[in-house]
């Protein structure tokens, strides 16, 4: 697109010299993994800054297309756009701005199980297959010695939409597993073998708090919310870890040091490698247009997104969410001054 002749520069952003003062709304959609800790921001910078944001959590796939088709002023996902995602995206260039990382764990309905359950990869890879069907399986009481396990079968929830937290949850299975990156592979959206499916995070932290059997992946502010049991997995090291911020941050060290100098930021950590990671971690990220079409709603995007990655990181641990490394939130916010608004 070919940039307006006359400029002038607001903050970082680039806008219209002649551009409309009124005060306009921001509109997006998209991920339910970081919806209680944008639910929150969202909130807060209304009663800040009186501009008030409509976000429809509707999953990562939905917030992809609605970004895609320019229905809505910025989207938000848990699995990075694909090339030719990207390629499709009606407003050209697009931004992945990561704004804090959390954890997708691994949550269960045994009322008999008096201590948490613990579980390696291609053990649950083998559940969410169909292959091991009872609590009780012998490779189950083989990780969890001491525990009576129950003689019941196994009920697999999974996403039934197109969902960031499935890409996050196959994208680790299909690293530990060689059954499952053949098939079903990691996706927003696969053929899942068996289960049940359930709308959003919230859709399905419901149907496993209410069924007895049941097993499912949800982010970890969903389980604590819901008061669900939920496993320790076996990390890359050995160690079976417990999902938490730490945890999240030691899968985030070794990839968030190479990031500051990366302008791409569409990376995986799943199955890290360091000490006391836990395996199941992800960036979750804000898609923005690099060249807005509107000056006065862009003008206002980025300055909620500069907020969100200085002032509104401090709320993130509160809502069990990792905030981002300082030096990578001073990156983003200097990449934000990249934003220009374009010609109609």
């Amino acid at each position: 697109m070919k940039l307006l002749s006359r400029l002038v520069v607001v903050g970082s952003m680039v806008a219209i010299a002649a551009a409309p003062a009124a005060a306009q709304d921001l509109t997006g959609a998209g991920a339910t993994f970081p919806f209680p800790l944008y639910s929150k921001w969202f909130n807060e910078y209304a009663a800040k800054k009186g501009v008030k944001i409509n976000y429809q959590p509707i999953g990562s796939g939905g917030g992809i297309r609605q970004l895609s088709e320019q229905t809505v002023d910025f989207g938000a996902t848990d699995a990075p756009m694909s090339d030719a995602e990207l390629a499709k995206a009606k407003g050209g260039a697009v931004l992945h701005i990561p704004t804090v990382l959390g954890a997708v764990v691994v949550t269960y309905n045994v009322p008999e199980l008096t201590r948490p359950l613990r579980l390696d990869g291609a053990t649950l890879a083998d559940v969410f297959l169909g292959k091991i069907t009872k609590w009780n399986d012998a490779r189950l009481a083989a990780l969890n010695p001491g525990m009576k396990l129950p003689a019941t079968d196994i009920l697999v929830v999974h996403r039934s939409d197109g969902s960031g937290t499935s890409y996050v949850f196959t994208d680790y299975l299909a690293s530990v597993s060689p059954a499952w990156a053949t098939a079903p592979g990691r996706g927003k959206e696969v053929q899942w073998p068996v289960g049940l499916g359930a709308k959003g995070n919230d859709g399905v932290a419901g149907q496993v708090k209410q069924t007895p059997g049941a097993i499912g992946y949800v982010e970890l502010a969903y389980a604590k919310q819901n008061k669900l049991a939920y496993a320790n997995l076996k990390n890359a090291k050995g160690q079976f870890v417990t999902p938490s911020i730490a945890a999240v941050t030691a899968a985030a060290a070794g990839a968030a040091a190479k990031l500051p100098s990366n302008t791409d930021y569409r990376v995986s950590i799943v199955n890290a490698t360091g000490a006391g990671a836990y395996p199941i971690s992800s960036f979750t990220w804000l898609l923005v247009y690099k060249t807005q079409t509107d000056a006065a709603k862009g003008k206002k995007l980025v300055d909620f997104v500069r907020w969100a990655l200085t002032e509104g990181e401090k709320s993130a641990a509160a809502l069990d969410y990792a905030p981002l490394p300082p030096a990578m939130s001073r990156q983003l916010v200097r990449q934000l001054g990249t934003v220009t608004v374009a010609a109609k």
